[in-house]
């Protein structure tokens, strides 16, 4: 849970000082909270994964044009670089190198079949796309405000993330493999023990 807290940290100061002031103040308030981010990890010693990098340099870059166009355009595009870079990414390393990079990231920790994993792989991948147009959608269409566009980029894409993992758990539930026998021991009464 803290791990998560921490990763929010910047949308929550970028959602309060959007709130308080506008959306350069917020945009500013992002970026100093995602360096500050990776200062802290460095700092403790602590692993800076491959996703901090990413988001770091997606804020910097479309942050950093907000602030110097003065234009809100490059800010309201950074959800959906960040999560189309995602699916780029997942889709890219399973076709052009046939690494399945949620096996990967998952991989110790549950057994599912070969089919099973392409099936995750690809369905993540397909979320981050569809929330990149679903981003593009609510902050260019017309038909809504920029604070509803900043309400829809803190709890809607959240909501739906959550709602994502909720549905991929259930299906997961489904093709998870048994543990296989050569990780089992038997008891002393002859039934399997994990």
């Amino acid at each position: 849970m803290k791990k998560f807290l921490f990763d929010l940290f910047p949308l929550i100061l970028f959602f309060l000082a959007f709130r308080f002031a506008d959306i350069y103040v917020a945009t500013g308030t992002a970026m100093a909270a995602v360096v500050l981010q990776i200062l802290w990890l460095r700092l403790t010693g602590r692993p800076i994964e491959p996703m901090h990098w990413i988001n770091l340099t997606v804020i910097v870059v479309f942050g950093g044009a907000t602030l110097l166009f003065h234009d809100d355009t490059f800010i309201k595009w950074k959800p959906t670089v960040l999560y189309w870079l995602f699916a780029a990414i997942l889709t890219g390393a399973r076709l052009f190198t046939g690494r399945n990079l949620m096996r990967r990231l998952m991989g110790d920790k549950i057994d599912l079949p070969d089919r099973a994993w392409n099936r995750l792989n690809d369905s993540w991948a397909g979320f981050f796309v569809a929330s990149g147009a679903l981003n593009l959608y609510v902050a260019f269409s017309g038909r809504f405000t920029e604070a509803q566009w900043v309400n829809f980029k803190v709890f809607g894409l959240m909501i739906l993330l959550l709602l994502f993992v909720v549905a991929q758990s259930l299906w997961l539930g489904r093709h998870i493999q048994a543990e296989p026998a050569a990780h089992r021991t038997e008891g002393p009464d002859g039934e399997p023990r994990a």
